[in-house]
């Protein structure tokens, strides 16, 4: 009987939080890449992705990029230094 009563609610979490995963890893991917983009490296990109999920990405996008990165606007555009 409790048993019953408790495959329901896990399986329910358990996809719930199988997509929150997917999106706390892939905010931080992002966040990553944004920062490394904008010349900071990619491990406080990845800090503010994996602590702060989803906001951590609008942060790095708020955050002026420095002089000498490949980051050329809100659209980043691929040179062809970036194939190599």
């Amino acid at each position: 009987m409790i048993d019953a009563l408790l495959t329901v609610p896990l399986a329910l979490i358990g996809a719930k939080a199988l997509w929150l995963t997917y999106l706390w890893l892939g905010s931080a991917i992002a966040a990553s890449w944004i920062s490394n983009r904008k010349g900071y490296g990619e491990k406080p990109g990845l800090a503010a992705g994996l602590l702060l999920s989803a906001v951590g990405v609008i942060v790095w996008l708020a955050v002026p990029g420095r002089e000498d990165a490949r980051w050329t606007g809100w659209i980043p555009s691929r040179s062809r230094d970036d194939a190599a």
